[in-house]
């Protein structure tokens, strides 16, 4: 084939108008951090948002890079653009999703430790974080679970700014013998970057393992790993992430056995718990909506996965927490705080959305209006083919996202806000034909340099 024939075919099929819009995606991706950056400085300049150092990102810009010891995680990321395509490609399903854990974790692990590996646990050491508040839980955990929404005011800062459970599970960690910010940061990093294989059993069940094995690549070397170490966010991710997964493997399943059910309720419990580790994440059960619109389950499917979502609301009921109160609380503790509630509704709206990118890389830009075109093909066919159906489901991650931005209550410390919602999102980069090494490349050039030019707390 001839290259002019080349062309018309890419014309005819729509390839070519695709790219050109891929193009225009990444100019702009490129262009809106760039503006919420610039903005940022001017509004600090003027004296009009001082919250943050370096706004949109609550983070430090660097005095310098922290040059070779950023070596390993290049090394980590070479070895990514190299490797995982044909791992990907070749590798036992059942052996390609430790895999890709593992990958993962190391990506994360070697990003944290160019500031050397206490970076690790240190930000769990700081006085506004979890462990922080165990003190104040230990004596009695069944007491301040009762009391919690009462007694919020009196808690660190993350405590009060979230639901019970996070803290609850940071205690639960500690009463099993791995007590200490060193064993909760690789509880935190080990939870988050599982989710790599999570949502790669969620697109096998319902776009087919070809699709799956596509989007393992970049969900290992997703910028976003800067943000897994170190932050409670990455189990938030995790409980997502895998709750779907089961619900996936449920509704995959033409049968409705005794395995089905099982998977079934395990997904929606763990779902269930997503409201009472933050309460920004009642958005991101539009994924698991989609998978469930994707698929039209079995009513007795849709039955266990309703039974297990409701055992931690009845379970915390029961405790003396009430959702609603600690809802109430917090927005009483975030409208009086010098915090979040004091940055600017207008500026972090938008903002908030580049630093969105700055988590999912240009490839998952260029591979939007791809998803796009993938959702409208599908509508007019009334037949979701492979690719409509991983765009659906970052189009579900795109549509929480945007729902959260717009509440308001995300203004500002989004970098990790974001992280159960970006995964997710990261799903349309995989639409690029593998091995599409140069843009997994652009995504692991996106983190190193995001960690050689930010120092973030997280």
């Amino acid at each position: 084939m001839t290259l002019t024939d080349a062309r018309a075919r890419a014309a005819a099929t729509g390839e070519g108008r695709g790219s050109r819009h891929g193009r225009v995606a990444v100019a702009v991706w490129a262009a809106g951090i760039a503006a919420a950056f610039a903005a940022g400085w001017y509004l600090r300049r003027a004296g009009l948002a001082t919250e943050d150092p370096l706004p949109p990102l609550h983070a430090h810009a660097r005095a310098w890079p922290p040059t070779w010891r950023l070596l390993p995680a290049a090394a980590v990321a070479a070895a990514g653009v190299a490797a995982l395509p044909v791992l990907a490609a070749r590798l036992p399903w059942r052996v390609l999703l430790p895999a890709a854990w593992a990958f993962a974790a190391a990506w994360t692990v070697a990003l944290a430790a160019a500031d050397g590996w206490d970076a690790l646990s240190r930000p769990l050491d700081a006085p506004t974080e979890y462990p922080a508040g165990l003190a104040q839980l230990r004596p009695d955990p069944l007491g301040w679970v009762d009391t919690f929404a009462e007694r919020l005011g009196g808690y660190t800062t993350h405590v009060r700014g979230h639901p019970p459970l996070p803290t609850l599970v940071l205690w639960a960690l500690e009463a099993a013998g791995f007590g200490g910010t060193g064993w909760a940061a690789a509880f935190l990093v080990a939870a988050g970057t599982s989710a790599a294989a999570a949502i790669a059993v969620t697109v096998r069940a319902l776009a087919g393992e070809r699709a799956a094995r596509a989007a393992v690549p970049f969900l290992v070397l997703a910028p976003l790993a800067l943000w897994v170490a170190t932050a409670m966010d990455a189990l938030f991710l995790a409980a997502g992430a895998w709750g779907t997964a089961l619900l996936a493997i449920a509704v995959h399943h033409r049968r409705i056995g005794v395995r089905a059910a099982g998977a079934a309720a395990a997904g929606g419990a763990l779902l269930g718990c997503l409201p009472y580790l933050s309460y920004g994440l009642l958005p991101l059960f539009a994924v698991p909506l989609a998978v469930l619109a994707l698929t039209r389950p079995r009513a007795r499917t849709v039955a266990a996965a309703a039974a297990g979502l409701a055992a931690a609301p009845v379970a915390f009921t029961l405790l003396g927490f009430w959702w609603p109160d600690g809802v109430r609380a917090t927005l009483d503790t975030y409208l009086i705080s010098r915090g979040s509630a004091q940055r600017s509704y207008a500026y972090f709206a938008t903002a908030n959305l580049a630093v969105l990118g700055l988590l999912t890389g240009p490839a998952v830009a260029h591979a939007l209006p791809h998803a796009a075109g993938a959702l409208r093909r599908a509508a007019r066919a009334r037949a979701a083919a492979p690719a409509a159906r991983v765009a659906a489901l970052a189009g579900a991650a795109l549509l929480g996202v945007l729902v959260l931005d717009a509440s308001g209550v995300t203004r500002g410390e989004v970098e990790r806000i974001w992280v159960p919602f970006a995964a997710w999102l990261t799903l349309a980069a995989s639409l690029h034909r593998p091995p599409a090494r140069a843009w997994l490349a652009a995504q692991a050039a996106t983190a190193l340099a995001v960690q050689a030019l930010v120092l973030s707390p997280w």
